[in-house]
């Protein structure tokens, strides 16, 4: 019986279909361990249940959006970083990004943050700006939020390292991010209507009025003052407005007796038009705190402990008169 000649070379040449099928298997495991690796990432914990090659799918973009996801760990869960340096899964996301990603308020807050001549400057710019070079990388300010509570909201998808704009800690916002220590303590404070005031005094003593206040209140839409007024004036007749501008107008025209917000902005409308104090009257709560603070990631510890390290160490300390000041520049 004959053979038919077979060449070696043609066979060496093309793999066979079970080697091919082997190499498949195996590039689909190094992804799948990649993905795996990068499975604590917000866009691979919302990959909806499915089929595995859609997780393998999501898994591939995570690693892709996080250039740490493929470097070796140590036993420990540290990144071994191209350089010899050690660092937390955080830190090695942002080292290896290039970049530190800070969530801002998309609405100007002066002094805190706002555009002047093209460029975002600020107190809190700063702080953003500070904290990335002791990291040895850029800073980008992501200013897709149009409220306090979007700035939290950007960080909580992990669309940013940081929230650095002007954040109150609030009791709702505790539940889906970090706070660092404050950086600034202000008073909560109110903004009174003095004629509208009056009439809801009828004679009493301003301090027996707000212990017990049940009249009109005003505060920004989606601050943490919606918050507060609840718990701190369970008996006001609470008015929402998109703006402080906007509820600074209302009060003026008579529509709300008292505006909530901090000592700063209330003092600060005062500064602005002197003549204001002819119809407006500040109260300050001197009980009552704002903790402003730092937003981290509630899965980034060590970028928390980093952030309070950082403010202990900041010489350059900030307090209502600083913010008055400020706002003079």
């Amino acid at each position: 019986m004959s053979f038919p000649s077979l060449s070696l070379e043609p066979m060496l040449q093309r793999p066979t279909r079970t080697a091919r099928v082997l190499r498949r298997l195996s590039r689909w495991g190094a992804t799948l361990a990649a993905g795996l690796a990068f499975a604590g990432s917000p866009a691979f914990a919302a990959t909806p249940a499915g089929s595995v090659a859609d997780a393998v799918a999501t898994a591939a973009m995570s690693a892709a959006a996080n250039p740490a996801a493929a470097l070796p760990t140590t036993s420990t869960g540290l990144v071994k970083m191209p350089d010899g340096r050690l660092l937390t899964p955080e830190f090695a996301r942002i080292v290896a990004r290039g970049e530190l990603v800070v969530a801002v308020l998309g609405v100007d807050q002066p002094p805190f943050f706002e555009m002047q001549k093209g460029q975002l400057v600020g107190i809190d710019i700063d702080i953003a700006k500070e904290m990335a070079a002791k990291l040895g990388v850029k800073v980008r300010f992501n200013r897709d939020a149009k409220t306090f509570d979007g700035v939290v909201t950007l960080l909580a998808n992990g669309e940013a390292d940081l929230a650095i704009s002007k954040l109150s800690r609030t009791l709702t916002r505790a539940q889906v991010v970090s706070f660092s220590v404050p950086y600034i303590r202000l008073h909560r404070a109110l903004l009174l209507n003095r004629v509208k005031f009056a009439q809801l005094a009828k004679g009493r003593a301003a301090p027996d009025v707000i212990r017990s206040y049940d009249g009109s209140i005003g505060v920004v839409t989606n601050s943490s003052y919606a918050s507060y007024v609840l718990s701190n004036f369970p008996h006001a007749k609470v008015q929402s407005y998109p703006s402080w501008e906007a509820l600074l107008k209302a009060l003026d025209a008579g529509e709300v007796t008292a505006a909530y917000r901090d000592e700063f902005e209330v003092k600060h409308v005062l500064k602005v038009d002197p003549t204001a104090s002819l119809r407006l009257r500040v109260v300050t709560l001197e009980d009552l705190d704002d903790t402003i603070s730092i937003g981290v990631n509630a899965c980034a510890p060590s970028l928390l402990a980093f952030v309070n390290q950082f403010l202990a160490e900041r010489t350059n300390k900030i307090d209502v008169m600083t913010l008055l000041q400020a706002s003079n520049d």
